[in-house]
């Protein structure tokens, strides 16, 4: 005898069998994401060893793997100002490669250059900021001038036969010296190095006369006579370096700005994965022997959930997008 359903039972059936599959999913992702990480978390850097953000993610590293029960690998994918690391991690699909990125590669590498790669916005997913700093503006140890004002005058006198250094086109240290160039009344040339110790060496050999170091590099290279500093780019003194004059002090209006290391994943990053990196990071940053050794590099510790880092995303977006406006700055 031949059985047919009814429609009433038709439709119980697909929904019976529906919540099956869907409970059936929901279970495997729940165990993969319970098994995560199921091998080694590598840590892409856009810069060379010894740059802030290298010592940043192997800061970290050490603690992140006890948290999680796997090995941490910092791995260096220098160039193109950090983007080709983050080009990287954007496209991972292993779900296990994160990386320590500067500003402008999570904010404005696409208004930049519109061939990046990759879109800070769609293809990268925040998890912390780590900590911030301003820059300190700082000159070969025998630069000119007596004062921070006396030396910026004998950089206006010097129109463009001065160059500066940065570590990459659209990085805050570039960015920042444009920026000072405009407040300033000065021209010195752009001069791009794959680092900031690459920078320093350039300085130290006269290759050039001036450049934004982040405040822990600067102030070890000032401490040991090879360079000069003449003020941070905060509104007022920084408690990085107490004892360093702001650049408002100098006579420089209207002059404010900070270098971060935030970390991100790609896009495709489960949102569990997220959150518990996120938390993990949060909470090693914030630690105190992690957050006294991060001081010690010249950071200003925030240890911030992923929301946050999304926040100082949007707001820096803003404020760089302006200057690459008003300055009319393009990927060389």
């Amino acid at each position: 005898m031949r059985h047919t359903l009814t429609p009433l039972r038709r439709a119980i059936l697909l929904i019976v069998i529906s919540a099956t599959s869907t409970w059936a999913t929901a279970q495997k992702t729940a165990s993969s994401e319970a098994a995560w990480p199921s091998k080694p978390l590598k840590i892409l850097v856009g810069f060379p060893a010894g740059t802030s953000p290298d010592l940043v993610a192997r800061t970290l590293a050490e603690p992140l793997s006890k948290a999680l029960g796997q090995p941490v690998i910092v791995e260096n994918r220098p160039g193109a100002g950090g983007n080709i690391a983050a080009d990287l991690v954007a496209k991972a699909k292993d779900g296990h490669t994160i990386g320590v990125m500067i500003n402008g590669n999570l904010t404005i590498a696409k208004l930049l250059n519109p061939k990046t790669p990759y879109d800070p916005a769609k293809d990268l997913a925040p998890i912390s900021l780590i900590g911030s700093a301003p820059l300190v503006l700082a000159a070969p140890a025998h630069a000119p001038g007596s004062s921070t004002a006396d030396f910026l005058a004998a950089a206006r006198a010097s129109g463009n036969t001065w160059s500066y250094g940065s570590p990459g086109v659209g990085t805050v240290g570039h960015l920042g010296m444009e920026l000072l160039k405009a407040r300033a009344g000065m021209a010195p040339v752009h001069v791009p190095y794959p680092g900031y110790p690459q920078v320093v060496t350039a300085m130290v050999g006269g290759q050039i006369q001036l450049s934004m170091l982040p405040p822990g590099l600067a102030m070890a290279q000032a401490r040991a006579g090879k360079i000069r500093v003449l003020g941070v780019t905060s509104a007022g003194r920084s408690t990085l370096v107490p004892e360093i004059p702001s650049l408002a002090e100098a006579g420089v209006k209207d002059f404010q700005l900070e270098i971060w290391n935030g970390v991100a994943g790609p896009a495709s990053l489960p949102k569990p994965v997220i959150a518990r990196l996120s938390k993990l990071f949060s909470e090693i940053a914030r630690t105190p022997e992690i957050r006294q050794k991060l001081f010690q590099q010249g950071w200003q510790v925030a240890g911030t959930s992923a929301e946050g880092l999304a926040n100082r995303m949007r707001a820096d977006y803003a404020v760089l997008g302006k200057i690459i406006a008003d300055r009319s700055i393009k990927a060389e």
